[in-house]
């Protein structure tokens, strides 16, 4: 049940986060370290009042271990936000965090020393290639209309590079946060509001060197059209708006993935959070009225049939109820 609980908290929390995501971007593209300060602020004050108990509880798993966490934690979340910045679009920031289902995969089997049928091997790389052909084709569209503007010179195409760089260090560090996690569990126990807490709290002293692109963007953010908020009858700077319900919605996003974190294998929590992306994509698509093409519906498919690879529905038809479990422990 906490599983299932958990995967409706992600996708109902994170794809809703991405409207305000996007409404915040087309604004101010630059905006994503004000978005991440907000974000880890917010959930730090809450977990400091209702998970530490206002830091009278020892926490379970010792702070050294926190500490090599939040380093990567924090590393993934500012190098993925700066990437942005070095001619990398949107549709292609996708393209590679999507990768991190492979990435898991691959780091798993070299450290953890994992084995995985066919069947999973065979639906990762559909996955895989279903979001690669949905964003790829998101890229093209993107490309198209900006390519009359855009500078082609050797100098463009060497940010453009490390731009690329900086992703593929992000995914690598990413999917090995996530197996640390996982063997953190085995050892400790699963503590998954501990985890969240600590791993926004105790990154906020970084933002210090992000201060002031932080508050150049909370002055534009003050200087923005006021918006009357519906039911409370409050009127706001609209940016603010915006930037509270990503807040928000990216703590119930973030929720769902830490409770998935104690209940489920690294591998499954990467394949929810990346189907996850899938999603969002298609659901910015349709809400901002971008073009949806043959290929999407392609990629599409191919998820769908990825996903029931993976979770192996056939054996569910035809077996007890316990017997899935067993075999999601073999792997």
């Amino acid at each position: 049940m906490r599983p299932a609980f958990a995967v409706g908290l992600v996708f109902a929390g994170c794809c809703s986060n991405v409207i305000f995501l996007e409404l915040l971007a087309r604004k101010h593209p630059g905006c994503g370290n004000i978005v991440t300060f907000a974000q880890f602020l917010f959930i730090a004050v809450e977990g400091f009042l209702f998970e530490a108990d206002l830091g009278r509880k020892r926490p379970a798993i010792p702070i050294r271990y926190y500490a090599v966490m939040v380093t990567m934690f924090f590393t993934v979340s500012v190098v993925n936000n700066y990437a942005l910045n070095l001619n990398i679009a949107m549709p292609l920031h996708m393209i590679f965090r999507s990768g991190s289902l492979i990435a898991n995969m691959i780091l798993g089997i070299i450290i953890l020393k994992k084995r995985y049928s066919i069947f999973k091997y065979t639906s990762i790389a559909l996955v895989s290639v279903g979001i690669f052909v949905c964003t790829f084709m998101s890229a093209k569209q993107v490309t198209s209309q900006s390519s009359s503007t855009e500078n082609d010179g050797f100098q463009a195409f060497a940010w453009w590079l490390l731009g690329i760089g900086a992703l593929t260090f992000a995914l690598l560090m990413s999917a090995r946060m996530g197996i640390f996690q996982e063997t953190l569990y085995k050892q400790f126990g699963k503590h998954s509001k501990e985890a969240l807490f600590y791993n926004h709290a105790l990154p906020l002293p970084g933002f210090i060197f992000l201060a002031s692109d932080i508050y150049d963007h909370a002055v534009l953010f003050n200087n923005s059209e006021l918006y009357r908020v519906p039911v409370v009858g409050v009127t706001v700077p609209v940016m603010w708006f915006y930037l509270l319900m990503n807040v928000i919605t990216q703590y119930v996003c973030i929720r769902g993935v830490f409770i998935l974190t104690t209940e489920c294998a690294s591998l499954t929590v990467t394949l929810v959070v990346t189907l996850r992306k899938f999603v969002s994509l298609i659901f910015s698509i349709l809400y901002f009225q971008n073009p949806f093409t043959l290929w999407h519906w392609l990629g599409t498919l191919f998820v769908f049939i990825g996903t029931l690879m993976y979770t192996e529905v056939w054996n569910t038809l035809g077996a007890t109820k316990g017997q899935p479990q067993k075999e999601e422990k073999k792997n």
